[in-house]
C-alpha cells in the first residue's frame, strides 16, 4: 500500500511540500483544487502546474480528495445534466496528469461534521469532537455553522465552503422533499452516468462514508454502514465503483465492526482508498479524534491494519484527522505534527505485520 497526506495546495496549507517529504514511508499527497466551486471544471493546466509541484519536491499525485458533487446533482435537479458533464470533463483532465482514485462523497448540504474544533484534552492537546446531543438542541444549522466557521483559526475547511455555507436556508428547503430512497436514485443516476468515463480513464471513484453515520438535521444520509456501501456498490455495478474505507467516519457508529467491513469489501476488491485514524468513543454520538494509537482511542488499530493486508490492499493510505499538538496553528485535524505521527504508528504495525507474515 501506499502512504499518502492530505495536502490543501500551497496557497492554502501552511505545510510546506518539503515537510512532508520528510516523513518516513510517504509516497505522496492527496489533495484538490480548493479555490474552485462545486460544479467547475477543473482546468487542465491548472492541473497540469500542480502536479509539477507536487512532483517537483519528490512525491506523487495520484488521489484527488475532493471533486466535489454539486448539490444539484444530489437534488436530481434538471440542471445536474451540465454539472455532470463538467464532472466527465474534470475526470479526463484528472487522467492527463495520472491521477487513479477520486475520493468524494454523496452528503447533503453539510460534509464532515463537528461540534468543536477545538476541545482540549487532559494532556493539552486540542482536537476534533462531535456530541449529538448538542446537535439535537440545534434550531437555526445557520447560526450552528457560522459558529464552527469561528473555531477554524482563519482556514477554509474541506466541506465548508464559503459558497456552499451562504446557501443554507435555500439547501434545507429544497432537500425537504428529498429521501433517502431519492437520494439512492440520484446517486445512481450520477454513477451509471460518470462511471464509463472512469473505466476509460482508469480512475476510480472512492466514495467516502457520511461523517458522522447517520442523519443530522433531517437530512438524509445513505452511506454509513456495511450494508449500505454493499447497495451503494450494486446500484452501479463497475469495478470503478469503489469505497474510501474512513475508519472514524463508519468507526463513530459502534455497531459498524470495522475489520468486517474491511474483510468484506476488500475481497470484492472495492476498497480503493483508505483514511486511517482513531477516535474516543465516549458514549452513542458522542466522540473526540484521539491520536492513532489504539489504546488512546477506540479502534483496534492493529486489527484495521491487519485486514487490510490480508485482503491483499494495495491501494492508498493516509492518516486521517490529528489533534494539534506542540503549539501548532494550523487547519483543524490537519496538523503535520499529530498526522506524522500518525504515518510512524501506522508504519511500524505495518512492518511488525509483514515480519510476522514472513
Amino acid at each position: 500500500m501506499k502512504m499518502t497526506f492530505r495536502w490543501y495546495g500551497s496557497s492554502m496549507d501552511p505545510i510546506p511540500l518539503k515537510y512532508i517529504r520528510q516523513i518516513p514511508g510517504i509516497t505522496g499527497v492527496v489533495t484538490s483544487l480548493m479555490d474552485l466551486p462545486a460544479g467547475e471544471v477543473w482546468p487542465l493546466e491548472r492541473l497540469k502546474k500542480l502536479k509539477n509541484e507536487v512532483n517537483g519536491a519528490g512525491l506523487e499525485l495520484e488521489v484527488i480528495e475532493s471533486v466535489n458533487v454539486h448539490e444539484d446533482i444530489k437534488l436530481g435537479l434538471p440542471s445536474r445534466e451540465q454539472y455532470i458533464e463538467n464532472y466527465k470533463e474534470t475526470i479526463r483532465n484528472l487522467k492527463e496528469i495520472g491521477v487513479k482514485v477520486i475520493c468524494y462523497n454523496f452528503m447533503p448540504v453539510f460534509d464532515w461534521t463537528r461540534t468543536s474544533l477545538d476541545r482540549v484534552l487532559s494532556d493539552g492537546s486540542n482536537t476534533m469532537s462531535y456530541d449529538q446531543d448538542m446537535i439535537n438542541k440545534i434550531t437555526d444549522p445557520q447560526k450552528f455553522a457560522d459558529e464552527i466557521q469561528n473555531q477554524t483559526g482563519g482556514f477554509e475547511m474541506a466541506g465548508w465552503e464559503p459558497e456552499r455555507m451562504a446557501e443554507l436556508k435555500r439547501l434545507f428547503q429544497a432537500y425537504e422533499t428529498v429521501s433517502h430512497e431519492q437520494l439512492k436514485e440520484n446517486l445512481k443516476y450520477f454513477l451509471e452516468a460518470i462511471l464509463p468515463v472512469c473505466e476509460e480513464c482508469d480512475i476510480k471513484m472512492a466514495m467516502h462514508p457520511d461523517d458522522p453515520p447517520w442523519d443530522i438535521f433531517g437530512l438524509p444520509r445513505i452511506a454509513n454502514s456495511l450494508e449500505s456501501f454493499e447497495e451503494i456498490i450494486s446500484i452501479a455495478d463497475s469495478p470503478y465503483n469503489c469505497i474510501t474505507l474512513c475508519t472514524g467516519s463508519l468507526g463513530s457508529n459502534p455497531d459498524n465492526h470495522l475489520p468486517e467491513i474491511i474483510r468484506h469489501f476488500g475481497r470484492k476488491g472495492r476498497i480503493a482508498f483508505v483514511h486511517a485514524r482513531n477516535l474516543k468513543i465516549e458514549k452513542p454520538g458522542k466522540f473526540y479524534e484521539s491520536s492513532h494509537l489504539s489504546r488512546d482511542g477506540s479502534f483496534d488499530m492493529y486489527e484495521i491494519m491487519k485486514a487490510l493486508n490480508e485482503t491483499g490492499f494495495d491501494g492508498y493510505i493516509r492518516p486521517d484527522h490529528g489533534r494539534m499538538i506542540w503549539d501548532e496553528h494550523g487547519r483543524a485535524g490537519y496538523g503535520l505534527f499529530d498526522r506524522a505521527l500518525g504515518i510512524a504508528y501506522l508504519n511500524g504495525i505495518q512492518e511488525s505485520i509483514e515480519k510476522q507474515t514472513k
